[in-house]
């Protein structure tokens, strides 16, 4: 019988530590991102590079981009003009400075309110969150680029940037 109720209580400690854990993650912390969920958006975001959440870009940020497309970063990623509209839509709806996005406001702090920054590896938090990285990790060749941030966060595709 003790082994039983050790059992269920190791059940129940392993079971609240995991919703303790994913709580914090949903609450927005530092190493949780809500990940694109709409499939479009991330078919065609995704299909070049990570689709990056929504939620690191403030909405009119993600408007420009959108409105850009045929110059995407030096690229021509230009989409018809209802796949646009979707993304776009769906974009500014959880970017950083729309409601109920998780807390990912806080990646705002320090870009002016008329600015529209383009590259997420530019925005203020971003890089104090990089500061610690070495000059020569960014030109690795599995790296390659700052904005490959599955090289080295693991599971950044499911939203989880671990930075351990």
């Amino acid at each position: 019988m003790t082994t039983l109720i050790r059992s269920i209580a190791v059940g129940a400690a392993l079971f609240a530590a995991g919703a303790v854990m994913l709580g914090r993650a949903k609450a927005g912390s530092d190493e949780y991102f809500p990940p694109v969920s709409d499939p479009l958006t991330r078919q065609e975001c995704g299909s070049c590079h990570m689709a990056f959440s929504a939620g690191l870009l403030p909405a009119r940020s993600w408007q420009k981009m959108m409105g850009e497309l045929d110059n995407h970063f030096g690229e021509d990623a230009s989409v018809d003009a209802a796949t646009a509209k979707q993304i776009t839509t769906y974009l500014v709806a959880h970017a950083a400075d729309s409601t109920g996005n998780g807390g990912m406001h806080r990646w705002l702090r320090g870009v002016s309110a008329a600015a529209a920054p383009q590259r997420i590896t530019e925005l203020p938090k971003w890089v104090r969150e990089h500061r610690e990285v070495a000059r020569s990790d960014w030109t690795r060749k599995e790296v390659a680029s700052k904005a490959n941030c599955v090289a080295c966060h693991v599971d950044a595709e499911r939203g989880y940037f671990e930075d351990d």
